[in-house]
């Protein structure tokens, strides 16, 4: 049963929301944020990576960096480029992109839940990566991004989408990526009810995107419940931010691969050995596509392959299954040595929103070959999470992305 509640949200001021609304922390280094923020003062990546008020002489990690993030952050909700609102809400938020639309609940979520696995995992985190967002979370005492999840569909919440987002929108805006944002309010308590009960009845939501910022909200709740011993259980650190997708309308794109080095071998040789595991048909020229589950592009020397997963390739295990998961036992490791595509530096990955030019553009640089990869399904990731497991490095990727700043959820002041 899934604890999925409304919360008072900080969010930007009217005809604030365009200027305030950014990509994700962790898409920008630190040289792209600081230009972002030079460009836009007003961008909440100015709040969430805190650092771009510093020269480079102050490291990223600081912690006057995370005091300077909840400094701004103040100064903005004082200044009134944020509100808070005078009663807790669900919200709709919903995201076009090159003529689709998804639509997601924003409310806060339970780490008990998390804790518990009704919310359930598919990729490990990192802790030096957790302990970024964890100082950033509890210095601000606000949770500034939203954690990215997915549920089965349901028709109570299907015909409650389509009434709610009949009405006027609160913001309405397109991103500089030409990226549609329209966000509704969900105010009337009936409606909330029906929502709570719709996703109460629920024995699993699963992480889509967000793992990091999940595990550092959670972490943060349980070391405000070591602050406070006597804590009820409804205090705001007890719950996280997050946009709840049905699955039925998620898009995952490829998530591709390039490498640096050959290990030594020749094209001739790396063609012979992947006539073990795959059917091997010269495409040449053109970018090559994968159009169904098992079927790689391989591209080097100027030319392009297709790549056909023989049938003994396949599994039951919902991870062996994966084609990230055949490339990688059947190709990387055995071929190219390549144990650990998470730390290996031979090897990188290009998510699937830059094109395959973008890996013939690469090879023609810093990398020598690059397979294009059909792309993960969300039956798979369903899958993978129900049976305890995890996917394998960078084996999703999702389009479009949520925007920070549009949504902030105090936990406590």
């Amino acid at each position: 049963m899934a604890e999925i509640r409304t919360f008072r949200a900080v969010r930007p001021a009217t005809n604030m929301e365009k200027k305030i609304a950014a990509l994700p922390y962790d898409v920008y280094n630190r040289k792209e944020a600081t230009l972002v923020v030079k460009q836009n003062p007003d961008s909440f990546l100015a709040i969430d990576r805190a650092e771009t008020s510093f020269d480079d002489s102050v490291d990223t990690y600081d912690e006057r960096v995370y005091r300077r993030a909840d400094e701004l952050l103040q100064e903005k909700i004082k200044r009134g480029d944020y509100i808070v609102e005078d009663q807790a809400m669900y919200y709709i938020y919903a995201l076009t992109m090159n003529g689709r639309t998804q639509h997601g609940f924003v409310a806060c979520a339970s780490i008990d839940d998390y804790d518990d696995q009704v919310i359930k995992k598919h990729e490990n985190t990192r802790a030096d990566k957790e302990q970024d967002r964890i100082r950033h979370v509890d210095a601000c005492s606000m949770q500034t991004g939203p954690v990215f999840l997915a549920y089965r569909q349901v028709p109570e919440l299907k015909e409650i989408m389509k009434q709610e987002t009949s009405r006027d929108a609160l913001y309405d805006f397109v991103s500089e990526d030409g990226i549609r944002h329209t966000v509704w309010q969900i105010a009337d308590q009936s409606t909330q009810k029906k929502i709570h009960d719709a996703f109460e009845k629920m024995q699993a939501i699963y992480i889509a995107d967000g793992h990091h910022r999940c595990a550092s909200a959670v972490k943060v709740g349980k070391m405000r419940r070591e602050k406070y011993p006597e804590y009820t259980g409804e205090e705001e650190f007890n719950f996280f931010l997050s946009v709840l997708f049905p699955e039925e309308e998620l898009y995952i794109m490829d998530y591709n691969r390039v490498l640096k080095d050959l290990n030594g071998h020749s094209a001739s040789d790396i063609l012979s050995f992947l006539e073990k595991d795959f059917t091997v048909s010269l495409i040449g020229k053109e970018a090559y596509r994968p159009e169904t589950k098992g079927k790689f592009g391989f591209y080097i020397d100027g030319k392009w392959y297709q790549l056909t997963s023989k049938t003994h390739c396949f599994s039951d295990d919902p991870v062996k299954n994966l084609d990230v998961s055949i490339l990688q036992d059947r190709v990387l490791k055995p071929l190219f040595d390549i144990s650990d595509p998470k730390t290996d530096k031979r090897i990188d990955f290009v998510g699937g929103i830059r094109g395959l030019k973008e890996l013939e553009r690469r090879c023609s640089e810093d990398c020598v070959a690059a397979f294009s990869m059909f792309p993960t399904n969300i039956k798979e990731l369903f899958d993978v999470a129900d049976a305890g497991l995890l996917m394998p490095p960078k084996s999703t990727w999702f389009e479009p992305k949520l925007r920070s700043g549009l949504f902030l959820h105090e936990i406590e002041r």
